[in-house]
């Protein structure tokens, strides 16, 4: 089986961004973005879905974690990207229902290389520390147009912000894990199309 893997180097004058992703990997991860919170999302990701992530960025920090957040979510779309190539055999779509205590989200998406995202959550924390959670929803956004995923994602219940959110990317994470899968019975590409 041809190895689906990628590195990204993303370069501006905000950020400085360098990573390797590794689909078929075993969830290991070195993720340093000068953001906690936006790390441990990451690592949660990396973890669950299996996917092997080298992950250096810096960025303007002192301005607006908004560069840094934003590019990062770029940086991992394209990565993801490329590392599936022509997409030829993957489930192509994957979709969790995860708990975090109280909290429960649903994750649906497509890997069909049509960009859409829909985020509704129903925690209304606006932060945690000094991290700006709508910040993640520019992350998603950024990752679904570069990685050509479409992403329904649905956060039901839960006050905790962050179990909400963990419970969001654990949900990504499975998704993925699942959509990415190669199906050996698969033929080409999983569309009537005959192209992704």
């Amino acid at each position: 089986m041809k190895t689906r893997k990628a590195q990204v180097v993303r370069n501006t004058r905000e950020t400085q961004i360098r990573l390797e992703l590794d689909v078929d990997g075993s969830g290991k991860y070195q993720i340093e973005t000068g953001l906690p919170f936006l790390n441990h999302m990451l690592e949660l990701m990396s973890k669950h879905a299996l996917f092997n992530l080298n992950l250096k960025a810096t960025g303007d920090l002192e301005v607006d974690y908004h560069h840094t957040v934003e590019d990062v979510g770029l940086a991992l779309g394209e990565a993801l990207n490329q590392a599936l190539g022509d997409r030829k055999g993957i489930e192509r779509y994957g979709f969790s229902l995860m708990p975090m205590d109280e909290t429960l989200s649903r994750v649906a998406l497509d890997l069909g290389g049509r960009p859409y995202l829909v985020l509704e959550m129903a925690c209304r924390k606006k932060k945690i520390l000094d991290f700006e959670l709508s910040l993640l929803h520019e992350f998603l956004r950024g990752f679904v147009t570069q990685a050509r995923m479409n992403l329904h994602i649905r956060q039901f219940y839960g006050a905790d912000a962050h179990h909400a959110w963990e419970s969001v990317f654990k949900g990504l994470a499975r998704a993925l894990k699942m959509a990415c899968r190669i199906d050996p019975r698969v033929d080409g590409v999983p569309s009537s199309k005959g192209v992704l």
